[in-house]
């Protein structure tokens, strides 16, 4: 009797927990706004369009951002473009570089020493991917130097599968602390995996994994789309397909799930833990009874302390990727309007 009664009180505790946490949510979203937001923020060489936005990332020295957009359109496959830019903190491109490299590329991080990482995020079946495949492209990772050099390819171009060799469209790369190689794979249909590599290519660890093989279940995944890490170490993944956040530790232990920031397809945790999160797709289709906006948080306790909402009427997918400044300034990819846009931060 002792025994349930204790069960029944962890349930109850828990269950206030998560009302809490929902409720507190709700409350977020009612409040100001507190940044200001300037649309179609950078300029490409020429004064060309921006093609989809699919990844930011601060440059080490605090001054740039580096952009990935997919060649003025939703698609690089045949295109003489650069899809990766270096821009100032006047929106100003000072460098461009990666034509030819990607046909559909999805995912982006900088490591320490300051190399891309991009992934190419179209799955086997999805009519984006096709003008790649048919150039025998996609279905990789690449490193590149600041010049465009490649130094690392992970993955068979134009080969997509679910071995230690092979990726089905991977969604996002991150580079942890000591240099591991953490993969999302894939995007949308793909593996719905989580793989994490040594330094040099080998596959040290799985999570999750087959191809359609979506799950509910707790440590499994449904289009996992972002990968970040916190000061701890600790992995967060986008399982977006599963409206949360699941967060493992190095060794893929399952630590926690979090669903208080909506159905989330980017991921950004700034220096002292702050947890920004892209919802760009939340509503009656995928996430009923939540807004679409940016949700930010702290990273090491959930508590979600801003909202800014996204008040346009749908057109798409919204943001799905995005990242911060050492000012707190916001830049985000729209992926159904095709733009990129900044986040002045108007009050603390």
């Amino acid at each position: 009797m002792k025994s349930g009664r204790r069960h029944t009180t962890i349930e109850t505790f828990l269950g206030v927990l998560v009302c809490w946490l929902l409720a507190h949510t709700g409350l977020v979203q009612a409040q100001p706004n507190p940044y200001q937001v300037v649309y179609h923020w950078g300029e490409l060489p020429g004064g060309r369009p921006m093609g989809v936005v699919t990844g930011v990332q601060p440059d080490p020295d605090g001054e740039h951002i580096w952009i990935v957009e997919r060649c003025g359109a939703n698609q690089c496959a045949g295109s003489a473009l650069n899809p990766i830019h270096k821009l100032d903190s006047e929106g100003r491109t000072v460098k461009s570089i990666g034509a030819g490299l990607f046909a559909w590329p999805h995912g982006f991080d900088m490591d320490a020493d300051g190399n891309l990482w991009v992934t190419e995020g179209a799955p086997e079946g999805d009519a984006r991917g096709e003008p790649g495949s048919e150039l025998g492209m996609g279905h990789q990772i690449i490193k590149l130097n600041q010049d465009g050099e490649v130094l690392m390819r992970l993955g068979q171009a134009g080969v997509p599968g679910d071995d230690a060799e092979h990726f089905n469209g991977p969604a996002a790369v991150l580079i942890g602390p000591t240099g591991e190689i953490w993969v999302a794979d894939g995007h949308r249909g793909g593996n719905n995996r989580i793989m994490k590599f040594s330094t040099g290519g080998e596959l040290l660890l799985q999570l999750g994994g087959g191809i359609e093989d979506t799950s509910r279940e707790s440590g499994l995944f449904n289009d996992p789309h972002d990968l970040k890490m916190d000061s701890q170490g600790r992995l967060f993944v986008a399982d977006r397909g599963n409206n949360r956040i699941q967060i493992f530790s190095q060794e893929g232990q399952l630590l926690d799930i979090w669903t208080q920031f909506g159905r989330p397809s980017g991921l950004w945790i700034d220096a002292d833990d702050t947890l920004y999160v892209a919802d760009g797709m939340s509503g009656e289709q995928w996430n009923r009874g939540w807004e679409r906006g940016i949700r930010i948080g702290d990273a090491r306790t959930g508590y979600v302390t801003e909202f800014i909402p996204d008040y346009e009427i749908p057109n798409g997918s919204g943001i799905e990727f995005l990242a911060s400044d050492r000012s707190g300034n916001i830049f985000a990819g729209q992926v159904g309007r095709q733009r990129f846009e900044k986040y002045i931060r108007i009050r603390p």
